[in-house]
């Protein structure tokens, strides 16, 4: 099933006059968009926040979560919401496995060391998901329970939007209650801090570092088989501008301040969309206006909209 067009309702602005229901629409649009690139942008802000390390493999992440789902369905014939658990717990995983093969390794080495090792974690998942998926793009399930569309005179609300609202939050809320209202949460923030002397304190860093890559690749394997219900097909190179996206709300919302990741998110997904429907003209320059924000935001406020400068 195709999804609902992104488009501007004709002229969310005429005569300067503003087209209430257009500019309702267009709203609704940019939340549910923004709620993606929060949750993903959530694992981002995690890791660094531990590792002061840019896990660029993430958007890679999400669409091997996306893939799980779809096979989960296809060859194992698993009800769809089996399939998205499932997908989601071995996408989580999938998180831990990487930091132990390839980052627990570098831990100790230069920090550049680290960076090479993220950007060729991200290449072998891309070419590997190629070579085991094919290039082809791949039609993704949607089910019934979010296909629906609601009319409110001339808005529609597709209940995909109101379910990635909803999920947004509960993973949002699950996931700040865990650092916040957790031991291993509060080693978390300590190792954000003070890795050196957590470790003195007997924590155990490889442990914590885990359960954050598990946590952070589980929001994003949610968030990715959102995303593909939005934009019903898969293909192994999705995952690369949703994660640059997800970045982008990371550093806008404050990287390393998970309500900062989830505002970002917010804030891009509604400047994206409303500036498309304010200027249709300028919707091919929707992505560079991602990118845009993220180089005003390390030029005149590099900490980002919540974050604060974190020990190096």
């Amino acid at each position: 099933m195709g999804a609902i067009s992104e488009s501007p309702l004709p002229f969310i602005f005429q005569d300067r006059i503003i087209d209430t229901a257009a500019f309702t629409q267009q709203l609704i649009n940019g939340v549910s968009l923004g709620c993606l690139y929060g949750l993903i942008a959530i694992g981002y802000t995690m890791v660094y926040g531990i590792l002061r390390l840019i896990n660029f493999a993430h958007g890679d992440v999400m669409m091997v979560g996306c893939y799980f789902a779809f096979y989960g369905m296809l060859l194992f014939t698993l009800p769809w919401w089996a399939s998205f658990l499932v997908a989601i717990l071995l996408t989580a995983l999938l998180g831990v496995l990487i930091d132990r093969g390839a980052y627990r390794p570098v831990r100790n080495a230069p920090r550049i060391s680290a960076l090479i090792t993220a950007i060729g974690v991200s290449f072998l998942l891309e070419n590997l998901g190629l070579v085991l998926f094919g290039g082809r793009p791949k039609a993704f399930y949607r089910p019934e329970i979010f296909s629906g569309i609601h009319t409110f005179g001339e808005v529609r609300v597709l209940d995909l939007h109101v379910w990635t609202a909803l999920l947004t939050l509960l993973i949002f809320t699950f996931i700040y209650q865990i650092i916040y209202k957790t031991r291993i949460g509060r080693a978390m923030r300590c190792i954000a801090h003070d890795m050196e002397t957590t470790r003195l304190m007997g924590v155990d860093l490889n442990r914590i570092i885990a359960f954050t890559f598990a946590i952070g690749s589980a929001a994003a394997a949610a968030g990715g088989i959102m995303w593909a219900m939005r934009y019903p097909q898969i293909n192994p190179l999705m995952g690369i501008l949703p994660g640059l996206k997800a970045f982008v709300a990371a550093v806008l919302g404050g990287i390393g301040n998970v309500s900062g990741a989830m505002l970002g998110g917010l804030l891009l997904g509604l400047i994206e969309i409303l500036l498309v429907a304010a200027r249709p003209d300028l919707a091919g320059y929707r992505d560079a206006l991602a990118f845009g924000i993220l180089i005003l935001i390390l030029l005149f406020r590099p900490t980002g909209l919540m974050g604060e400068r974190l020990p190096e």
